[in-house]
């Protein structure tokens, strides 16, 4: 057979030569160690993986090897596209797996829910495929030299096979990398969009932390204290440096949450720090209220005792026993009133004023239990004169609203419900009683109103449950 001519020289030649024997010679370590023969060996020279696989096929024509025809040059040649082909698949799987793997970064750095572990835990599976797949392309690069002048075409024919193997098997798993990226985009547009709030969140954090502080510092600069207000503030410091140190070091979901608190926070400060001067005119204006009030309940509870005197002289014992150590509570109540009055003055002074304001609704309590107790004196008085002089429009009162609550219970029957009629037939009892303790010599006047404002209050709770069972609004 007549030798091939020689090909012209090239430089490159020797430098294909040196990578072919090396990626003929060398083993590949055992799975799941980093590198192995090829990646070695191109590492050797500085080349990356997926790129320098393919540098024979690129100049498979140069060179001063022996070329020979027929069935082994042709086998040769189809073993060659196998294995471009395969370098090919091995690139874009490389490649796909790498992109991926910074979403799945981006997931686990920011969702820690069931379905982010799942996906990160179905990654690591895919990798393992991967890591199969990619070594059994290796190994078929590592076990054939194509370049061999004495190569055969059955050495070639087994090369073109595995070589085109492994490719498939490269496809097949790219495929099962590509359906599991399409499934991920959920999550990661979840994690997009918390990535995408959290920078503006901490810049808000760290404005409303400035907004506070410079609002205390402008409460101060009135003369104002708003100790309990900086503790709070200080309290917050803490939180600053973390949301400084960012999320890669405590998470993002964390910082995000860390953030929104502390801007919560913060506001809350700056809006009490503003209303502190108004806090500050509003207590010292309801101490001087309360202060005229105390006085003048003062002044009431001494004109209690000659209401209780024409009491005791023109009604029953029963209309007015109840009544009778009213004077002496009034002005016991009073007397703790202005103790209190007193102490909030003083946390006003050093600017307590949760304190200052606490003691004050005490005050206005105590204020508000004793212009009852005297109140009920003179109303006590009021109405059993009323009643004494006029009886019947206390009856008509009660009458009118037992027959209206009758035509109530009447409306649309032609015979009242047992559970409406029961209670008014025996509020007319009980009305028909009352007006019999009026007969005699010394009338009860109080028992008789007591017993007409019980029937009332029977009445209405009928009525109301008549038009709760319709359905009906007022009649």
């Amino acid at each position: 057979m007549t030798a091939t001519p020689a090909q012209p020289y090239s430089p490159l030649v020797p430098c294909v030569r040196r990578v072919s024997h090396v990626l003929g010679s060398v083993r590949r370590p055992l799975p799941g160690a980093p590198g192995g023969p090829v990646r070695d060996a191109l590492m050797l020279m500085g080349l990356p993986l997926a790129a320098a696989l393919m540098l024979p096929a690129a100049f498979a024509g140069g060179g001063t090897r022996r070329w020979f025809g027929g069935r082994a040059e042709s086998q040769r040649a189809e073993a060659q596209a196998a294995k471009d082909a395969a370098a090919a698949a091995f690139y874009e799987l490389d490649t796909a797996q790498r992109d991926l793997r910074i979403s799945i970064e981006t997931i686990s750095a920011v969702d820690d829910s069931p379905a982010a572990r799942r996906a990160v835990a179905d990654f690591e599976a895919l990798g393992r495929r991967i890591d199969e797949a990619s070594s059994r392309y290796i190994d078929a690069v590592d076990s054939h030299d194509l370049d061999r002048d004495d190569l055969q075409a059955s050495a070639a024919s087994r090369a073109r096979t595995e070589l085109t193997a492994a490719k498939d098997e490269l496809e097949r798993v790219k495929q099962e990398l590509d359906r599991f990226a399409g499934s991920l985009g959920p999550l990661i547009g979840k994690a997009e969009t918390q990535l995408a709030r959290l920078a503006p969140a901490v810049e808000r954090a760290r404005q409303a932390l400035l907004a506070a502080s410079n609002a205390l510092d402008s409460v101060r600069a009135s003369g104002l204290k708003a100790d309990d207000l900086a503790a709070r503030l200080a309290a917050l410091s803490p939180e600053l440096t973390k949301l400084n140190q960012g999320a890669g070091q405590h998470g993002v979901p964390q910082t995000l949450e860390r953030a929104e608190r502390v801007t919560r926070q913060a506001e809350a400060i700056r809006v009490e720090a503003g209303r502190l001067p108004e806090r500050a005119a509003e207590i010292d204006h309801r101490l001087v209220s309360l202060r005229t009030r105390a006085e003048a309940l003062t002044t009431r509870t001494e004109q209690v005792e000659p209401v209780l005197s024409e009491l005791r002289r023109r009604f029953t014992l029963a209309c007015w026993q109840d009544l009778q150590h009213v004077p002496e509570q009034a002005a016991e109540t009073v007397r703790q009133a202005e103790r209190k009055l007193a102490e909030a003055r003083a946390a006003r002074d050093e600017q307590r004023w949760a304190d200052a304001t606490a003691l004050l609704s005490t005050v206005r309590a105590l204020l508000n239990s004793t212009d009852d107790a005297v109140s009920a004196a003179g109303d006590r008085l009021r109405r059993l004169n009323a009643v004494q002089k006029d009886p019947q429009q206390e009856i008509d009162r009660t009458r009118f609203a037992i027959r209206d609550a009758q035509r109530l219970a009447m409306t649309g029957r032609t015979t009242p419900d047992p559970r409406h009629a029961r209670p008014l037939d025996d509020s007319v009892a009980r009305l028909d009683r009352a007006i019999a303790t009026l007969e005699g010599r010394h009338p009860d006047y109080w028992h008789f109103l007591t017993e007409t404002e019980a029937v009332r209050q029977t009445v209405a709770r009928v009525v109301t449950q008549i038009r709760e069972e319709r359905g009906a609004g007022p009649h």
